[in-house]
Formats: C-alpha cells, sequence, structure tokens
C-alpha cells in the first residue's frame, strides 16, 4: 500500500482536493512531485533518519512534501502553525531538523524561528523567499531516488504542560509498500479502501488527522482538505463530493447539531459510511444525538501520538454500553493501581496498554521512563476502568484529577453532566487551590449566545449539578467567560486554565503575606 502503486493504476484519480479552493493533486501528480522532491532532500545531503521539520497550512503542496520524506526515509516532523517562535525554534534544535519548509504566510515566523537555533536551519518557502520548494524541485527528476527508504512521523505534544515533546517511533522497514497498523484498523474497522472519500475537518500538522489523510492515500481513496471547521460547509462538502469517511472531534459534533434543523436536513449525506470520532471525550447526550441523526455510522476509537495501544467500538457496541470508549483493537488494555499491579472489573485504576508499539519521548528519557511500568506496558496518562466485557470507560486524564478533601474527584464526569444543559456552551471543570480542602471544584463555563451570565444563572446551574451529581461532585463556584481556549482541532486546553487560577492563587497568597509583614 503505497501512493506509488495507484499512480500506475489510477494516475488521474484525486489523490487530494482542498475544499476551499478546488485545487486538486493527482496520483500521477503526488508520485512526480513526491519523487522530485526525494531528490532534493538526497541533494541537501538529507540521508536516512534524518528529520524534516516543516510548518504548513492545510494546503496542497504538503503532500508531496510528506511523501518525498516518507520515500527518503526521513522523519516529518509537523509543526503547528499555532506555535510560538520560541515554541517552533525549540522543536527544531531538540529534533535535530535539517530543514524546515513552510508556507509563504509563514516564512517570517520560520525564519525568526530558524534564527534563533544553533545550526541555522534552512529555511525554504513554498513559492516565496530566497529559497521556493516548488521551484527548487522542478529542476530534478521525476522518477524514484534509487535508495528509496520508508520514513516516519516524529510529531510533538502541545506543549500545554511544558516544552512540547516528540514521539519518535523506530523507523519501519525499508520497504514502502507494507500494511501500517493504522490501514490495517481503517480497513477492518471502517471500511477503508481505494473507493474511500474522506474528509479531513482539522488542521493537518495534529497526528491524527495527518496520519489518517495520509493512510487514505496509501489506500488509494481521495481526501478533502478543509482549511478550517464550519459546520455548515462540512455538509455541503460531504454532499458535494459523496464523502464517505471522516474525522470529526466532540466539539465539531456539538457545533453541527446546533445547526437550525432544516440547515441539517437540506444535504445530502447518504454517502457517508463511517463519521469516526476521537481527541476527547464525547458527552452521552450528544453522541446519542449523533447516532439518532445519522444512524448507527458514529465510531470512536481512544488512542494517542505515541500508538501504544488503541480502543474502539461501534454504535450499536456505544448503545450496549454507552460512555465506553471500546475494547481493544491494538495492544491489550490493562487497568493497575499506582503499584502497577493489576485491579479488577470495575475498579477505577491507571489505564496501560501491553503488547503495544514501543516509543520514545526524544530527548526526555525521564519522561520515557515515566510512561512505562515494571511490566514494560506503557501509559498515555489517563484513568478509568474496564468492565466485565472488556469495554474500557474513562474517567479523565490523571493529571486533571480533583483532590478535595482527601476525595478523588473526575472533572470529566462533571463537564459531561454540565455540557448537556442548554444554557452552556462550553465547559471546563477544574482543581482551583483551596486553604481548607486543598483543591475545590470550579466549573468555567462559556454560556449560549442568548444567555446572560449572573449570580442567580450560577445558582441556579449548580442545583443542576447537585441534583444530577451530588455535593462531593458539584462545583462549589461557576466563573463566566466568553470562550474557552481550546486548540484548532477542537481539544480543550484545560492546562491552560490550570495555570492561571494557579497563578492567580499564588499572587493572592503573596499579597496576603507581604499585607501580614508589613502589619
Amino acid at each position: 500500500m503505497h501512493p506509488q502503486i495507484h499512480s500506475k493504476s489510477t494516475p488521474d484519480k484525486a489523490a487530494c482536493i482542498i475544499a476551499a479552493t478546488g485545487e486538486v493533486l493527482t496520483y500521477r501528480e503526488l508520485e512526480e512531485k513526491s519523487n522530485q522532491g526525494a531528490h532534493l532532500f538526497r541533494s541537501l545531503g538529507l540521508k536516512r533518519g534524518d528529520v524534516l521539520a516543516v510548518l504548513l497550512n492545510n494546503e496542497i503542496n504538503l503532500f508531496p512534501i510528506a511523501w518525498a520524506a516518507q520515500r527518503a526515509g526521513l522523519y516529518l516532523a509537523s509543526i503547528s502553525t499555532r506555535f510560538s517562535a520560541g515554541d517552533i525554534g525549540y522543536i527544531l534544535a531538540d529534533s535535530g531538523a535539517r530543514l524546515l519548509i513552510a508556507s509563504d504566510d509563514l516564512l517570517d515566523l520560520a525564519a525568526q524561528a530558524a534564527a534563533g537555533t544553533a545550526e541555522n536551519v534552512p529555511v525554504y518557502g513554498i513559492c516565496a523567499g530566497q529559497r521556493a520548494w516548488v521551484a527548487a524541485c522542478a529542476a530534478f527528476p521525476a522518477t524514484p531516488i534509487a535508495d528509496q527508504a520508508a520514513g516516519a512521523d516524529m510529531l510533538y505534544s502541545s506543549g500545554t504542560t511544558g516544552r512540547p515533546k516528540g514521539v519518535k517511533p523506530p523507523l519501519p522497514d525499508e520497504r514502502l509498500a507494507v500494511a501500517t497498523p493504522l490501514a490495517t484498523l481503517g480497513q477492518r474497522l471502517y471500511g477503508m479502501n481505494e473507493n474511500t472519500v474522506y474528509l479531513s475537518t482539522s488542521p493537518l500538522y495534529h497526528s491524527a488527522p495527518q496520519r489518517w489523510a495520509l493512510t487514505i492515500q496509501r489506500l488509494g481513496g481521495t481526501v478533502v482538505v478543509m482549511d478550517q471547521f464550519d459546520a455548515e460547509q462540512s455538509l455541503r462538502l460531504i454532499e458535494r463530493y459523496r464523502v464517505t469517511h471522516g474525522t470529526w472531534v466532540p466539539t465539531h459534533f456539538v457545533r453541527t447539531l446546533k445547526l437550525p434543523e432544516e440547515v441539517r436536513a437540506a444535504f445530502d449525506l447518504s454517502s457517508l459510511q463511517a463519521v469516526i470520532h476521537a481527541a476527547a471525550p464525547c458527552p452521552v447526550p450528544v453522541k446519542r444525538e449523533m447516532i439518532a441523526w445519522l444512524g448507527p455510522i458514529v465510531f470512536e476509537y481512544y488512542s494517542g501520538t505515541e500508538m501504544c495501544g488503541m480502543s474502539a467500538l461501534s454504535s450499536h457496541e456505544w448503545l450496549a454500553k454507552p460512555g465506553s470508549v471500546g475494547r481493544a483493537v491494538l495492544g491489550v488494555i490493562k487497568i493497575v493501581d499506582d503499584n502497577g499491579d493489576e485491579v479488577p472489573h470495575g475498579t477505577v485504576g491507571n489505564v496501560y496498554f501491553a503488547d503495544g508499539p514501543r516509543f520514545v519521548y526524544h530527548n526526555d528519557p525521564e519522561k520515557t521512563q515515566n510512561a512505562y511500568n515494571r511490566h514494560g506496558w506503557a501509559t498515555l496518562g489517563d484513568v478509568g476502568h474496564v468492565d466485565a466485557d472488556g469495554y474500557l470507560f474513562l474517567s479523565d486524564r490523571k493529571h486533571f484529577m480533583i483532590i478535595s478533601g482527601g476525595v478523588n474527584i473526575y472533572p470529566q464526569e462533571i463537564e459531561n453532566c454540565l455540557s448537556s444543559h442548554p444554557m452552556i456552551a462550553d465547559v471546563a471543570v477544574i482543581g482551583a487551590p483551596d486553604d481548607e480542602m486543598g483543591e475545590r471544584v470550579l466549573a468555567v463555563v462559556q454560556l449560549s449566545p442568548e444567555f446572560t451570565a449572573s449570580p442567580e444563572l450560577a445558582q441556579d446551574l449548580r442545583a443542576y449539578a447537585r441534583a444530577a451529581l451530588g455535593g462531593v461532585k458539584c462545583p462549589s463556584s461557576f466563573e463566566f467567560r466568553d470562550a474557552l481556549p481550546r486548540d484548532p482541532t477542537g481539544k480543550l486546553m484545560k492546562r491552560k486554565l490550570i495555570d492561571e487560577y494557579r497563578a492567580a492563587a499564588n499572587a493572592q497568597g503573596t499579597m496576603a503575606a507581604v499585607q501580614r509583614s508589613a502589619q
């Protein structure tokens, strides 16, 4: 499975379509341009195992560059276009990148980041700048390089808990046309094949969107790329291109369900075969409504950039096990206590995967060591339980757990409850510092546009939560904001909120100490 195969069998088929412009890249063009790119890499001295960094928007040139890196045996480090020059420079230095390719509108940012590295990493633009990638590639042959070898991705975390960390898997077998775990799972779980038309709804510098898009091209399907998510536009694209598969996050579901019913009903969505979601927990009422609307074609999986394991389930399974993220399809799920010992079914503990693919956090042996326990099982840092049938239910991220008065409280359960309230558009529940209890449960809320924040409304929401969850889990306070911090995929950046409230508490404590000393 590799695009080079499809360039021979279906050369004029669209490998990629950019939704905003209608621009098309055929498999013939993908083959020729990626070959030229691989020749250019070799001319610049890049060899198997070297790192190529890219700072790219959702544009068509991303795909020839990615496949050029893959067939030249390089690691592809895709960097968020939302990162600062400091974070980009850190990734360039940390990864040992030999080259950075940036979208033309990001060239100044890329140059600033590269200039801050000791190696002064060379920067190419796509068509602009002193070095233009498209023009440079045109000077090379469109035939394969002599030493083709498979590469891999090297993706970095978002950096919300400190500096971003790179996940560096071992390079695969040198052969290009081999089955990858994700392609095999895509075929088995979702029926992906050469007839798949896949809608990519998120930035391609994120792990899941990038990996799924490249997987579809391995299989010979067509990728339709949105530059940014818009709920009504996504429905329009499904109808126009007869989309069969796509990946969403729960925030996308919420936005789509908020469209007027007549708008949702206006589009022909009958081509859809698999609506796949991951990246964040989906509130039970939201998913139930999605299945009621689209039918039993909503699929969920749980994994991470590390890909040390994966669970998945269908709509039918989820309806029988609401709230579950499925059974293991890659690796073996293990629930353990803090000593690393397995706990009985139904007992909440740390979620680990045994017998999954190995990984390391680049240049961070301590973090790598902490991701594995004494059995060699790996964790993504989540807490949950497995029922008697082997279905995994997540409680929350371990580092988001609130400890109030010695009681463990999982914010996700509270968020799921509050997100179903008609007045609430978005919500984050965090542990705010508290002198007496250690932490208190705080709900940070974005209201739906037609409602106005007030103390009375906060009391109403608190009564709602208390009735549904009881006194221990009920937020002690509600604070209202115009918007919550989410990354472009819709993932809640909760660490930013936690750090903000802790900093405010520390500042308040310092001020109180100064006032006491002055008395």
